[in-house]
């Protein structure tokens, strides 16, 4: 090569997980928590950055919106990611998931792409095991009643990993639509060999309950779950698109936990109005949960404790368990290469 002959530039290859790749790797509750679990440890020593989600409402009158999520994570996983997922509400009728994702990884030093991933079955999971993760430390010692509100793709994941962690007496579960929590009822009693409580109502499902998990699919604000049916010593997790509950519910909290302050503020999300109104700011807040798998803030203290725990969806837990997925799948040899460049 002379002087005047130009280097080759380098290629660039990305690998493709599809739906079936997703479902090939097998990937176990425990690999799930895990992938979680590190990057909420990493968000809480520092070594990730995070945007505030943002939303593209495409028309006027829509039944759904896209959720954009982006970040990076340092370390082991040292990639940036864009996740977006589309959220259609009224998909059922067409006997689609309610959620679309797609997740694009990158190479954080020279910026190309490395991975195109399905993150439908990501967002499931992960948001699942965020709603565990954060029982795990905030959680009465012996919670014995679990009361889940909607039965979405991430409510069978919530159950899953939350039952894996617990001992539970009792798990309640309501949504809507009769045929939606009597199938969501049959597919958890196959998966976990135990008995769901299918309940007629928002009350019945949640009063007195341990934990109590609100992953409803309300059209709009509206006030379904009432701060009275919380019993002292309670971990409450609301995390419905719209809220469902009481403007009075985080008073009666000891403790507000996050999974990101940074994503408190937008236009969607269970405590939007406590934000507007000031009854939830950073400095009331008390910690977010990386802080606490960290060890820098505390968990829950006593059993009297009544907490509270407020999880948006981050983009550090899709890029995690992407990674994993994508590590998992090459040792195995699953997926397809392409060539981007």
């Amino acid at each position: 090569m002379t002087a005047e002959t130009p280097a080759a530039e380098p290629s660039v290859y990305l690998d493709y997980l599809n739906r079936w790749d997703i479902e090939a790797l097998h990937f176990s509750d425990q690999e799930i928590l895990a992938a979680a679990e590190q990057g909420l440890l990493m968000q809480g020593r520092g070594e990730t950055e995070i945007e505030p989600r943002t939303h593209i409402r495409p028309r006027a009158g829509a039944d759904g919106h896209f959720n954009v999520l982006r970040g990076w994570i340092g370390g082991d996983v040292d990639s940036a990611g864009v996740k977006v997922v589309g959220d259609f509400v009224e998909n059922y009728r067409e006997g689609r998931p309610s959620e679309y994702g797609l997740l694009t990884l990158f190479d954080p030093r020279i910026g190309a792409p490395k991975a195109l991933i399905d993150a439908t079955g990501i967002t499931e999971m992960r948001t699942g095991a965020i709603t565990a993760l954060g029982a795990k430390h905030l959680a009465p010692r012996n919670p014995k009643v679990l009361g889940h509100i909607g039965a979405r793709g991430t409510a069978y994941w919530n159950v899953r990993l939350l039952c894996g962690l617990f001992d539970f007496d009792e798990v309640r579960i309501h949504s809507r639509r009769p045929e939606s929590r009597e199938g969501f009822a049959a597919r958890l009693e196959a998966d976990l060999g135990r008995k769901i409580i299918v309940t007629e109502d928002w009350r019945s499902c949640l009063e007195g309950a341990d934990i109590m998990v609100e992953a409803s699919r309300l059209p709009e604000p509206s006030p379904h779950f009432l701060t009275e049916w919380v019993k002292p010593g309670a971990l409450v997790i609301p995390y419905g698109t719209m809220s469902a509950v009481e403007l009075s519910l985080t008073d009666i909290m000891d403790k507000v936990v996050m999974d990101d302050w940074g994503q408190a503020h937008g236009v969607f999300g269970a405590l939007r109005a406590h934000v507007d109104a000031g009854k939830l700011t950073a400095e009331t807040l008390h910690a977010e949960l990386g802080e606490i798998i960290a060890g820098l803030k505390s968990g829950r203290e006593s059993e009297d404790e009544t907490i509270l725990f407020w999880h948006r969806g981050l983009s550090l837990s899709d890029i995690a368990l992407g990674h994993a997925m994508l590590a998992k799948a090459k040792k195995i040899g699953v997926g397809q290469r392409l060539r981007f460049y």
